[in-house]
């Protein structure tokens, strides 16, 4: 089990600048609203015992010099249980972050509705649903800490409906608590580490390292951008286009050729991953966050075969999203990650950038149980609809709807190591009833060479690692 901070102690981790909010609050009828006996003097010895008059904290911090609002509940005050004044405390601190555009940081430690108030206790999830929903929808990022324990209706609320959530190592976390569970539950099920496995939180973090960490992002999603993230410049040993479509395909099937993680390492000084669906599932394949980029590189990018410059971007410093393919066939999860990202950084108005690499999407009997078909359909969708701007580089194999799912219409560009194709030139040519042998020339027919996805117009231009490189006519 790991230790229990109290809410004051939480607060101290993250800022040394904490300015508790007024409380204007009325006051509770005789033994509360249920005339629960005995409730007065619960509420008093833990008062007593926490030096607090309620369940949560709330007040105004910087954290890392970023500004925010800062909830923190007290597990020792009724084990930081939400009653009506949780919820009154709750509701004026989200709207004082809406009325001073502020993001919402809970460290939350909670283990349910307050018994003593009954119903009235458990609609204050209502309230909190309510007010993360207008703070969602005024454009302003929520971050959630979890502490020991997060159970009940704080986890399904101010836990799992934040944007990020972190946790603390060892902490318990799960909608039931532990005197509820079924008795053969596996207590396993019910950790921080098990919730990361399950794509339900984004990172473990350690008590020393968390106020770097929440700085980060609340710097990297208060960081709205309309300028669209310029293509990286190609990281492959040769800027020669490929002479033929079978030797576009080897190339791009190259061991020896760079991945996204390179990509990612070149294009940004400092990044943080989000990771998982939030539906139960992760895909390592799938490389998901938001990072500053460097701004020092020298990016630069052809038309449309003509030679003519596609207008430089200088980006040092500023936030942007990713998204990238690592080479593997991409699974549900990994589909359902990526959509979550580009409309996460679509609300905060952050630029997208999209890295396109695998031979297509997982088709084997889990992925369908899984709804891969759906999860494609859903990321389709998210870019579709984005109103920030989204840039994809296609840095290796292009395998069918599995990629282009990732691909932003009209801003993708290639490397010289890439081909994308409808299908691979060996499926083709087997549907086609072809001997294996006439893969190479099917690739040809098919017209995958990045020069030629320009000349069809399906991409925008081809990076280089130094000039612009023009297509060659196709032929």
């Amino acid at each position: 089990m790991a230790d229990r901070l109290s809410a004051r102690e939480a607060i101290a981790l993250l800022s040394d600048d904490f300015h508790q909010l007024p409380v204007a609050e009325g006051a509770y009828a005789p033994d509360g609203p249920l005339a629960w006996q005995g409730y007065d003097a619960s509420r008093a010895r833990a008062t007593e015992r926490t030096g607090e008059d309620e369940s949560v904290v709330c007040g105004r911090a910087r954290i890392d010099g970023a500004p925010a609002v800062l909830i923190a509940f007290e597990f020792g005050f009724l084990g930081g249980s939400l009653g009506e004044r949780t919820g009154d405390r709750l509701e004026a601190a989200y709207t004082y972050a809406r009325a001073h555009r502020l993001p919402v940081v809970s460290l939350v430690a909670t283990g349910g509705s307050r018994m003593q108030e009954g119903m009235l206790a458990l609609t204050q999830l209502q309230r909190v649903a309510r007010q993360s929903a207008l703070t969602r929808a005024a454009g302003l990022p929520q971050l959630a800490v979890l502490r020991d324990p997060t159970t009940g209706g704080g986890w399904a609320t101010l836990g799992a409906g934040a944007d990020v959530v972190l946790a603390l190592p060892g902490v318990q976390v799960g909608f039931a608590g532990s005197r509820v569970r079924p008795p053969e539950a596996d207590p396993a099920a019910y950790t921080a580490q098990a919730q990361l496995a399950a794509g339900a939180i984004d990172a473990v973090v350690r008590p020393q390292e968390l106020r770097e960490t929440v700085g980060l992002w609340l710097a990297l999603l208060t960081a709205p951008s309309t300028e669209p993230a310029p293509p990286p410049p190609a990281l492959g040993t040769s800027d020669r286009l490929p002479d033929t479509g079978w030797s576009a395909v080897q190339r791009a099937r190259s061991p020896e050729r760079p991945r996204a993680q390179a990509y990612l390492d070149a294009y940004f000084t400092r990044r943080s991953a989000i990771g998982g669906d939030r539906c139960g599932g992760t895909d390592d394949g799938m490389l998901c966050g938001f990072g500053f980029s460097s701004g020092s590189d020298s990016r630069s990018a052809s038309g449309s075969g003509s030679g003519s410059g596609s207008g430089e971007h200088a980006l040092g410093g500023r936030a942007i999203a990713y998204a990238a393919q690592t080479g593997t066939a991409t699974r549900p999860a990994g589909y359902r990650t990526a959509s979550r990202l580009i409309r996460l950084a679509d609300r905060l108005g952050i630029p997208v950038l999209t890295l396109v690499d695998t031979p297509g999407a997982a088709n084997d009997a889990e992925a369908e149980r899984q709804g891969v078909g759906a999860a494609i359909a859903e990321l389709f969708g998210a870019v579709a609809t984005a109103r920030t701007p989204v840039t994809t580089l296609l840095i290796g194999e292009g395998g069918s709807g599995g990629a282009l799912a990732l691909a932003a219409p009209g801003n993708t560009w290639a490397t010289p190591d890439s081909y994308f194709s409808v299908i691979a030139p060996e499926l083709a040519a087997a549907i086609l009833k072809r001997p294996p042998e006439e893969a190479p020339g099917t690739a040809d027919q098919l017209r995958v060479r990045p020069q030629d996805l320009v000349a069809l117009g399906v991409v925008r231009g081809i990076v280089s690692g130094g000039a612009a490189t023009s297509p060659p006519p196709p032929g």
